[in-house]
């Protein structure tokens, strides 16, 4: 774990986290729907650990990535096309990263209030929080289609602020791309990137002026361990 710049102001009373990259792995269902629907459209196969490392930056970030030289038309045809595939297999493979179920049940054990604000849009992240069984546990979802502002912008996160009850000063955000870090410090948040997410190789979390760096939940474990005491 790095430390970077500031600690919070105060003790932590609650934590959000990114979904894609960060609480779930969802890069196995989203890959395979990429792959499928290079199938269907008689595409030149793509490399597969780039599409990995670009799962966070959504559908449209993944279709260009198998389908890089199409027009615009092409490819919001495709966009729609990857997003029914997705839809069909949401959570076969999609599962908590190995490490985090256990810091959510310690938050929970100690009525410290977590929730979850990505950009992924609301239908597909509400199917996808329920099929892991999460829904009951967390105190809030934030998508990028809830406001009118999405991530970068502070403004899903300040939302978060007030579902919670939790003051931004007192909350940590926990994300694996510049854009999260972006919009929890401009919300007034402690801020984590999580080096385990999907990052591509000419990115580098110690960029993104994130407060600190956890390169696995581990490290984000004793992180918190430390701020909630």
């Amino acid at each position: 774990m790095t430390d970077r710049k500031r600690q919070p102001n105060g003790p932590i009373q609650a934590v959000l986290f990114d979904l894609d990259g960060t609480l779930v792995d969802t890069a196995p269902d989203m890959v395979a729907a990429l792959q499928k629907l290079q199938r269907e459209r008689d595409a030149a196969p793509f490399d597969l650990e780039l599409a990995r490392a670009n799962v966070s930056n959504g559908a449209a970030g993944l279709v260009r990535v198998a389908f890089p030289d199409v027009d615009d038309n092409i490819r919001a045809d495709l966009h729609r096309a990857f997003l029914q595939i997705y839809q069909q297999q949401l959570c076969v493979r999609s599962r908590v990263f190995p490490g985090l179920d256990g810091l959510l049940a310690q938050l929970e054990q100690e009525r410290r209030p977590w929730g979850v604000v990505t950009n992924k849009p609301q239908a597909l992240t509400d199917a996808l929080l329920v099929a892991l069984q999460l829904t009951p546990r967390l105190a809030c979802a934030i998508s990028g289609d809830t406001l009118p502002q999405r991530k970068p912008h502070p403004a899903p996160m300040l939302l978060a602020s007030r579902m919670l009850n939790v003051e931004p000063q007192h909350i940590v955000y926990v994300g694996d791309a510049a854009r999260d870090i972006d919009a929890g410090r401009a919300a007034g948040m402690a801020t984590v990137a999580a080096a385990w997410g999907y990052i591509t190789e000419d990115d580098d979390p110690a960029r993104w002026d994130a407060d600190h760096i956890a390169r696995d939940p581990g490290e984000l474990t004793q992180l918190l361990a430390k701020e909630l005491r």
